[in-house]
């Protein structure tokens, strides 16, 4: 997928609008192990795959709801670029839920639709707030959703 590059003013404009989906990211279980260590969530469902498979309802391991989440940069930043600003950051969350479970194998996509744009700080910069479905492949229901929201500062 292209990247697509706007400003400010270009965003304002696609409010209510999809503005597109990542490239699809495979998920691994050597990913998920790092991802266990960084946090410290081994819980057995994540990083046993014997035991998951033996187990679990998933028929196998499944990726932290957080590790899916985590994926949003990398992903985001194959769907849209800010230009002509000075930095931006990410403010945070409204909402969050992870419908869906995400198997060890499976591959994940972003889709991203701007559900608002406010100006912030006098007119200094803009908050844009980012609804995020990510897509499991060939499952019905997402991995994650989510409305995160970025502050953008001129």
């Amino acid at each position: 997928m292209a990247v697509r590059t706007l400003t400010l003013d270009e965003l304002k404009a696609l409010k209510g609008q999809d503005i597109g989906a990542s490239d699809w990211h495979l998920v691994t279980q050597e990913d998920v192990n790092k991802f266990a260590d960084a946090t410290g969530d081994h819980q057995w469902i994540h990083v046993d795959p014997e035991r998951a498979k033996k187990e679990s309802p998933f028929g196998g391991p499944i990726a932290h709801g957080y590790y899916t989440l985590s994926l949003a940069p990398a992903l985001m930043e194959q769907i849209v670029a800010v230009k002509g600003i000075r930095m931006g950051i990410n403010y945070g969350l409204n909402k969050l839920r992870f419908p869906g479970p995400v198997r060890i194998g499976k591959q994940v996509r972003l889709k991203a639709s701007l559900a608002d744009v406010e100006e912030v700080a006098n007119g200094a910069g803009a908050q844009v707030t980012i609804g995020m479905t990510f897509e499991v492949d060939g499952e019905s229901k997402p991995g994650c959703v989510a409305e995160a929201v970025y502050r953008y500062y001129k």
